[in-house]
């Protein structure tokens, strides 16, 4: 196993989930007195199945793109996601 790229992986996505939306609504799905263990194991799957499909995609992706080109495209992509945020608020 690579386990530095594993580790880079782990950090990466742990640290950019955390208080995020999704862990917020998560955090209140659980406070609402509904069960912990369907919580966690529906948030455990939803976020299982939305890294498999970015796995998937960046596989296909990197079938025709060069992964320099598609880390500048991912790299535009947050920078206009981030602006629009800020122009939105």
């Amino acid at each position: 196993m690579e386990w530095k790229l594993f580790a880079t992986v782990f950090g990466t996505v742990f640290l950019a989930e955390m208080a995020d939306k999704t862990q917020l609504a998560t955090l209140l799905f659980a406070a609402e007195g509904h069960s912990r263990w369907v919580v966690f194991l529906g948030a455990s799957l939803a976020l299982v199945t939305a890294s498999a499909l970015g796995v998937l995609a960046g596989a296909a992706l990197a079938r025709w793109l060069d992964p320099a080109v598609m880390k500048w495209a991912v790299g535009g992509l947050f920078i206009a996601i981030g602006l629009w945020t800020l122009f939105q608020g």
